[in-house]
């Protein structure tokens, strides 16, 4: 079997200068946190409130 594509997400809040840059979560938390992964390999712990889906 193979693993499906990860879910792309866009960034919506303006933390840390990351405001529309394109990740995919690595975890998820209680609480509605979450762990994501950004193109240039920086990961942070933020909410869930923070991302969007990338329409296709």
């Amino acid at each position: 079997m193979t693993k499906p594509a990860p879910q792309r997400y866009i960034y919506r809040w303006n933390r840390q200068g990351r405001k529309g840059q394109v990740c995919t979560v690595t975890a998820r938390g209680k609480m509605n946190s979450i762990c994501v992964r950004f193109e240039d390999g920086y990961t942070m712990v933020t909410s869930g409130n923070a991302i969007r889906r990338v329409k296709p």
